[in-house]
């Protein structure tokens, strides 16, 4: 998101983080912005039953934990490495001094926390109100939108994500798609879901 040589002219570091490490927890102070050079972190948090809540997963090029800087309140999940992963971390006051002097990335954040509060409440909405195959379907067609795609989508996340996104068990997510499928509202070829 932010080019990697404006990230070291405002003293940003790459640190490199081994799978499964924890990058920082719920509740910690943001002092820090991250950027993904290469790897994927997950961001979530555990139920009171010890189930994950994944808040959202994120890819090389993708930053994350951003709005607790813009809004100075603790981090609101936990965020770990699913594999060793590069990070940029630049510090909460060079971040605030790049945006100032770069108003062109500083749209492009405003642009990006918006999409992801959309994204939030569609999924607030659906874990309160809708049955299992409605929830999958929004989180599949919001993925699809934000890709600009018309044409048919093969979505990048495997069985066990989606349920991790949806707040369903694994079960009833296999159970929904084959429905889906049977409906005509998804496709699976080779394993993979399409839409």
């Amino acid at each position: 998101m932010i080019p990697e040589d404006t990230i070291h002219a405002f003293g940003g570091s790459l640190k490199t983080y081994s799978k499964d490490r924890i990058i920082f927890n719920e509740g910690e102070r943001a002092d820090f912005y991250f950027q993904i050079q290469t790897g994927q972190v997950k961001m979530y948090n555990m139920t009171e039953e010890g189930k994950e809540f994944v808040q959202g997963y994120f890819e090389s090029g993708n930053s994350f934990g951003e709005p607790p800087l813009f809004g100075a309140f603790k981090y609101p999940a936990t965020a770990l490495a699913l594999e060793t992963s590069k990070i940029y971390m630049l510090s909460k006051l060079a971040f605030f001094k790049l945006l100032k002097t770069h108003p062109d990335i500083h749209l492009k954040f405003t642009k990006l926390i918006c999409k992801r509060m959309v994204y939030k409440a569609k999924i607030a909405r659906e874990v309160s109100i809708y049955p299992p195959e409605h929830r999958i379907l929004t989180l599949l067609h919001h993925l699809k939108g934000s890709t600009q795609r018309d044409n048919s989508f093969e979505v990048p996340l495997t069985r066990q994500q989606i349920s991790d996104l949806t707040g369903l068990r694994v079960e009833t997510v296999i159970r929904a798609i084959k429905k889906l499928e049977k409906s005509e509202a998804l496709a699976i070829i080779d394993r993979k879901v399409y839409i």
